[in-house]
């Protein structure tokens, strides 16, 4: 056995080699992120391992597993060391190699394998290492496995089992490519930039939509693990901003952004405006419903009001459900409901049979957004956002707060905004028609604008997210309440950015 994790190190020291490091607030609601090196160490990595195949073990689900890695500096060693781990479970690896996610949760329908675990920080800042993890296809894990995991991981009760083994998948990148790309042919011309800020999605992104059809400006393409640019993260500014200037250098009618392991897609049109996911969201709910009637769509909270009140979904007879903001969440409701897509403002795009698998590919988000312009030619991007109803909407803004506090300030939040609604309050002048606690807490005001507080589900982080659709200052008017609110807590720190 492995000894019990601790949950302090001191690195360059005899200890660090020989003791399991585990910082417990790593494990998250369904993924699980540590900074490599001062919360997790590659002995940790391996008991993580051996506590992920125990709990498949657990669960009966046959032990085999895919596992792939994302293109960072050190990720390769975590994945060799979770590997060990796995296998000394008594767990038969599926190594895919150097991957996006998506393409680990295609190898588990392809090869035939009810497991993943693919080692990724996603669109973290260098420094940061993760797992994401899953044991029923399509679905990755939800707060429930994660606890449980957390609890074998921990407690040191990890079970070593013999059958573990390892075999190498060396082609699994061309049956992926194959795969998104068999169907698919544009019938008109599309110039379109696809920004990657040099991630791994640039070993995909650029054959993919040539595959299909599409001229492709590279922008950020090449892999470099120092992300020398800005982080592969399509919600960024920093990276919609560069993707809008070469739009409009470059002629595209398209922009489209990668975050960092590929399951994520953020977009910029013709005229170099970056689009919010959820508003590109509506745009595709309005394509996908002409095609399959009485559609049913499932939006994240951050998302706009617009999948309520937009005409044309009305029109159409689409339903939507507002859900818990994660990929893992937004995934297994998508499932539950047989919904034909789910949504996030954060750029993870869900896709159901015809489309996709029900898993988030950045990719085929991408495909689906091309096919969308391809079915409307003759008009461009901006103008299908032009065409629908405006509205005033923030970025995500994200105040620090540590992990052990962040959910104690949101249930102040939830109590709050609660407890003045049910007075009878105003808020930014207005009374207070609903309020939604499904994750941390969105008010709506009596002409549809709303505001939103929750704690971030892999960063030490709180999100807020406001949107009007009567001005900028009334959008401006209920951020102010928030961060009224906000400012009062001491344990909240500073913004990444503001309205």
């Amino acid at each position: 056995m492995l000894p019990i994790p601790v949950t302090t190190l001191q690195p360059n020291t005899p200890d660090y080699e020989t003791t399991p490091l585990v910082k417990p607030t790593g494990f998250r609601e369904y993924d699980a992120r540590w900074l490599f090196g001062s919360e997790l160490n590659l002995m940790g990595v391996q008991a993580l391992g051996v506590g992920l195949g125990t709990l498949l073990h657990e669960c009966g689900v046959r032990p085999d597993i895919v596992v792939g890695h994302d293109f960072r500096s050190y990720s390769q060693s975590i994945k060799l060391a979770l590997t060990a781990g796995l296998m000394s479970a008594g767990c038969r690896v599926h190594d895919i190699g150097l991957a996006l996610s998506p393409m680990a949760y295609f190898a588990q329908f392809d090869l035939d394998v009810p497991a993943v675990a693919m080692v990724t920080a996603s669109h973290n800042d260098n420094g940061w290492t993760g797992v994401k993890m899953g044991a029923e296809r399509p679905l990755t894990f939800g707060p429930d496995e994660i606890g449980r995991l957390k609890e074998i991981v921990m407690s040191g009760v990890g079970r070593l089992r013999e059958g573990g083994g390892y075999r190498y998948v060396a082609d699994l990148a061309d049956r992926y490519v194959a795969d998104l790309v068999t169907g698919h042919k544009l019938k008109h011309p599309l110039k379109v930039v696809a920004a990657c800020g040099n991630g791994t999605a640039g070993l995909f992104a650029p054959r993919v939509l040539e595959a299909i059809g599409c001229e492709v400006v590279a922008l950020d393409c090449e892999l470099d693990w120092t992300f020398p640019r800005y982080n592969p993260n399509p919600e960024d500014m920093a990276m919609l901003e560069a993707v809008a200037d070469c739009v409009r250098e470059s002629g595209a009618q398209l922009g489209l952004a990668f975050d960092g392991d590929g399951d994520r897609c953020g977009v910029v049109d013709d005229t170099g405006e970056e689009i919010f996911a959820d508003k590109v969201g509506v745009m595709l709910a309005r394509d996908l419903s002409s095609l399959h009637p009485n559609a049913r769509f499932v939006v994240d909270v951050k998302s706009t009001g617009l999948f309520l009140t937009d005409p044309v979904l009305q029109e159409n007879d689409v339903s939507v459900d507002y859900w818990k903001t994660g990929h893992s969440y937004i995934k297994r409701r998508v499932n539950e409901l047989d919904a034909l897509a789910g949504f996030e403002k954060s750029g993870h795009f869900f896709f159901n049979a015809p489309i996709g698998r029900g898993y988030d590919d950045g990719l085929v988000a991408a495909i689906a957004v091309c096919e969308m312009l391809d079915r409307n030619a003759g008009s461009g991007l901006s103008m299908l956002r032009q065409s629908l109803p405006r509205t005033w909407q923030s970025p995500t803004m994200s105040p620090h707060c540590d992990d052990e506090l962040k959910y104690e300030v949101v249930k102040r939040a939830v109590s709050h905004f609660t407890d003045r609604a049910e007075r009878g309050d105003k808020i930014a002048g207005q009374p207070v028609r609903d309020i939604i606690t499904v994750n941390g807490v969105r008010l709506v005001l009596e002409d549809g604008t709303w505001g939103l507080v929750r704690a971030s589900s892999n960063k030490p982080e709180l999100v807020v997210v406001v949107e009007s659709p009567s001005g900028e200052e009334q959008m401006r008017a209920i951020f102010s309440e928030i961060d009224r609110f906000l400012s009062d807590q001491p344990e909240v720190g500073e913004y990444n950015q503001k309205i």
